[in-house]
């Protein structure tokens, strides 16, 4: 809806353009014998096609020159829009028993429900970014969203255990384009040194509603009067506001397609049908998949910022959702707590994630200085591994105090403690990893974020699987060791980047130097 008046309000500025400056007719009057000329807009012409391209770097239809309040309203609703969708997966963790005993399957089973959800993004992970560069990033998450709502009701009203797996993969897969492009629609509106603050904000949407969902959830499973399908239906209402919000007041941002519009307006007006843009001359679809379905294996077969970090990632999301059966033992049995506490102590982690969120003024401030305050300055990608730096020490020494203080003769205090340390380094490292892979691969940012949410979500669907009978069989205390020393392995991952990361991008094929 919102698009359709940005499409409308940039036809209305076209039409403007031409009525007040009429040596935008340049382009088209030129003489042949010139194979490249421009006109006052910046419309590149040749002998069969005016190109329309940006008119400089202050061009108002590139978002990152749109009103700072403007942008900060975007960011606001896709946030919302993460939220809802991150929020689906952990919705009906604390209903587990009880859906279990409604489709008279085991609890290992019943776990597949959040297993398929996240097998759902892993799989849909990789057509999103294409899909989006396609036909733009609003239609991208509307249409999904809308698909992804669908799937919530379909999940709330089947009678079947093989229905609730199917309608979890498919809420998976339609929340994969807003929960693998999130990442782009940061970039396209803002500069480098405004991510160090926009970044935190989207990375905590990305994060929180995996620890607040269980919340809500453990209370409502509770409830004597409400059905565990209520945690289905209360994720419906909640998304569907999210909707209807973005359907209203969420732009298009993708500047490439901005440019068609006002190709196609130019077309209109003039008559003259050589007016095009870049992207409309671009591959279609199909043929982009077809170069970028083999990069995840090229990407992480050959750059080692890829492989290391993407596996950090890949650990931190496997622990946030083994937590959502985890828990079960490392609070609830051994305090013996209600469901609604148990999933209130997922708060520990929120707050954590919440407490470095609100350190992103700083962040900026630190970045405005390095750029020594300068307008559309860029930022060495190095410098954004900061906060991982600082915190990944912090990771195996959160899951060691985890793991051996889990007895009931200590106060419940200290494991809430160490979660919120966890919730801490996760939103930090995430953040770090983040803007330093868009920082370094420019262009290719996106295949490569997407790589890594593909892996991440699949190896952390099959943890969830796993999670339950690896704390039954060698209890709390060994698998927090047992993960406490994988982190600690790659605990000097971020300080090697830092150091050698320079280096290792000159060497890439995807990467960008210093230099560019």
């Amino acid at each position: 809806m919102w698009s359709f008046h940005q499409y409308k309000k940039i036809g209305e500025q076209v039409r403007k353009e031409r009525r007040n400056s009429p040596s935008v007719e340049n382009g088209e009057k030129a003489s042949s014998k010139s194979p490249v000329r421009k006109d006052s807009k910046g419309a590149e012409s040749h002998d069969e096609h005016i190109f329309v391209r940006e008119e400089g770097e202050h061009d108002p239809l590139d978002p990152k020159n749109w009103p700072l309040k403007s942008r900060v309203k975007n960011i606001a609703i896709l946030s919302l829009l993460i939220f809802v969708q991150g929020w689906a997966g952990a919705a009906d963790s604390m209903a587990n028993t009880k859906a279990s005993q409604a489709f008279h399957v085991s609890k290992e089973a019943e776990n597949l429900s959040t297993a398929m959800y996240l097998f759902g993004i892993s799989s849909g992970s990789l057509f999103a970014g294409p899909l989006s560069e396609t036909v733009g990033r609003n239609p991208t998450y509307l249409v999904s969203t809308f698909c992804f709502l669908l799937f919530v009701l379909g999940a709330a009203l089947t009678p079947t255990f093989g229905g609730q797996v199917v309608c979890r993969y498919l809420i998976g897969l339609f929340s994969s384009a807003t929960l693998a492009i999130n990442g782009a629609s940061v970039r396209d509106q803002f500069r480098p040194v405004k991510r160090s603050f926009v970044f935190p904000v989207i990375a905590w949407a990305n994060i929180a509603p995996a620890a607040i969902a269980p919340i809500v959830g453990g209370w409502i499973v509770q409830d004597p009067k409400m059905s565990w399908r209520s945690t289905e239906w209360f994720t419906l209402i909640i998304s569907g506001v999210a909707f209807l919000v973005a359907l209203l007041f969420l732009p298009e941002t993708y500047f490439p397609v901005l440019l068609d519009w006002k190709a196609k307006h130019l077309r209109q007006v003039t008559g003259d049908k050589r007016y095009v843009s870049d992207h409309e001359m671009k591959a279609s679809f199909f043929k982009r998949m077809k170069q970028v379905l083999p990069l995840p294996i090229d990407f992480f077969a050959t750059e080692p910022v890829i492989a290391v970090l993407g596996g950090y990632l890949v650990l931190l999301y496997s622990l946030l959702f083994s937590f959502l059966s985890g828990f079960t033992f490392v609070f609830k049995q051994t305090y013996n707590l209600s469901d609604g506490l148990t999933g209130t102590c997922f708060a520990s982690i929120a707050l954590g994630a919440t407490a470095f969120t609100l350190l992103a003024p700083g962040f900026y401030s630190l970045a405005r200085r390095k750029t020594e305050y300068k307008q559309r300055a860029s930022i060495k990608p190095e410098f954004r591994l900061w906060p991982a730096i600082l915190t990944a020490p912090l990771l195996p020494i959160a899951l060691f105090w985890l793991g051996w203080t889990n007895y009931a003769s200590i106060p419940i205090w200290s494991g809430l403690g160490a979660c919120f340390i966890f919730g801490v380094v996760l939103i930090a490292i995430y953040v770090s990893s983040y803007e330093y892979i868009i920082d370094s691969y420019g262009e290719h940012a996106a295949v490569a974020l997407a790589s890594i949410t593909m892996v991440r979500y699949a190896i952390a669907g099959g943890m969830v699987m796993a999670a339950r009978p690896m704390y039954e069989g060698i209890g709390v205390h060994w698998t927090m060791t047992l993960l406490a020393c994988i982190a600690t392995i790659l605990a000097p991952a971020p300080l090697l980047f830092w150091k050698f990361g320079s280096r290792l991008r000159k060497k890439s094929k995807y990467a960008k130097g210093d230099e560019e």
